[in-house]
């Protein structure tokens, strides 16, 4: 019998959102469609008429476009259809209408995407248990013990668990399998949409030197600009630069990171219990804000955010002590700030108070086009307890604070 290696799978459903909004209105399949801007606060979304007939039923033609949008909402995902124009996650809904202005545009329905997620998550773990869920469409999953996992180096399994997920969910997964998580992320974009890429560690060379540093989860645009400026185009370029001269250019941690990663060395665990480090809420405006000239505006929308954030904190059972808020000026320039409490907590009262003191610390002279509440430091209540055993939880006493 041979001896079992490592096989880490990393599985990311096809253009998630979308994918389910296709279930629910199969009309618009082969068609390009971006979901994005505001949230939707009925099943129907294109006229609350439309509730009284089926949403299959509703026709091309009665669906907003792209072109007709104005304001300052951000795309969540695109069909693969709409991507074929340049259009992509994250971009703002008013430059995509330039690039795609027949796209067909959907609000976001976080509601129906959480109950799919459950769902095809439930499925992988029924087939192979162990599995880190990376998000609402992403997860790791752990094959080498798992019967199948080692077949075909992995390709057997993940073949099984994505025709299973289709045909008890409807939506398609890419599925990468390698020796670790990070080249597993890698080849799981292989093959996009509905494929399966297997990658071994005697594949390095010929499968992952030649693409570009970018492709390496963790190299962002501003690394990747300098390791371009430094002459390092590819991960083989930088597969062979030394330590030494990585630590120079990028610092200890960066550096030795860097070092490893275009090596394809990566030790890290699929992490069942995988805790949030933080939990934040922020929304972009659909038009810039002052904080003197739209205090009123600003003061709900804030005190919407904490309050989203306690119910957060509340409904997934932590208490954090570290608040901290975010802004984005109209410039594009951010600015954090935060504050430890002494104690802990998940009352969107002594959030807000503690988020106000942030506030008064960033420059609020310029308009801001975002804003954002955030958590960290979090722990379970029995973890809080037993830290805190014997010891008062002590309460904010000082000036409001408040801006808003």
């Amino acid at each position: 019998m041979s001896e079992k290696i490592r096989r880490i799978a990393h599985l990311d459903m096809d253009a998630f959102y979308a994918s389910v909004e296709l279930l629910r209105y199969p009309q618009l399949q082969g068609l390009p469609v971006v979901i994005g801007g505001g949230r939707r606060s009925v099943d129907a979304a294109i006229d609350p008429t439309l509730s009284e007939r089926p949403l299959h039923r509703i026709p091309v033609s009665e669906f907003p476009l792209l072109k007709d949008y104005s304001g300052r909402g951000v795309i969540t995902t695109a069909t693969y259809a709409a991507r074929q124009f340049g259009v992509g996650s994250a971009m703002g809904l008013m430059k995509a209408a330039r690039l795609c202005p027949q796209a067909l545009l959907l609000p976001v329905d976080f509601a129906q995407y959480r109950k799919y997620s459950k769902a095809f998550k439930a499925i992988i773990t029924d087939i192979a248990p162990m599995m880190e869920d990376r998000g609402v469409d992403e997860v790791y999953i752990d094959f080498t013990d798992v019967p199948g996992g080692q077949r075909e180096g992995g390709r057997v399994l993940a073949r099984l668990i994505q025709k299973t997920i289709f045909e008890q969910t409807g939506l398609t997964c890419s599925v990468g399998v390698a020796p670790n998580k990070l080249l597993a992320k890698m080849a799981s974009e292989f093959n996009k949409p509905k494929g399966i890429a297997v990658i071994y560690a005697e594949d390095l060379q010929s499968r992952i030197w030649p693409l570009p540093c970018r492709k390496i989860n963790g190299i962002g645009p501003k690394a990747d600009e300098k390791l371009r400026s430094l002459g390092v185009q590819t991960i083989g370029d930088l597969a062979q630069q030394e330590l030494d001269w990585l630590i120079e250019h990028f610092g200890q941690k960066t550096g030795d990171w860097m070092y490893r990663a275009a090596r394809g060395l990566d030790e890290r665990p699929v992490v069942l219990d995988s805790e949030p480090v933080s939990i934040s809420r922020e929304t972009t405006f659909e038009r810039d804000l002052h904080a003197l000239r739209d205090k009123a505006e600003l003061g709900v929308i804030f005190t919407r955010l904490c309050d989203q954030v306690a119910d957060d904190l509340q409904r997934k059972g932590y208490l954090g002590k570290t608040i901290g808020i975010k802004l984005r000026y109209s410039d594009f320039h951010s600015v954090t700030r935060d504050q430890t409490l002494d104690h802990y907590t998940a009352d969107a009262r002594t959030i807000r108070h503690a988020a106000g003191l942030c506030l008064k610390r960033v420059p609020l002279a310029q308009a801001m086009r975002l804003l954002g509440v955030r958590v960290g430091s979090l722990l379970k209540p029995d973890e809080v307890s037993a830290i805190e055993q014997g010891r008062p939880g002590a309460a904010l006493h000082d000036s409001t604070g408040q801006l808003f």
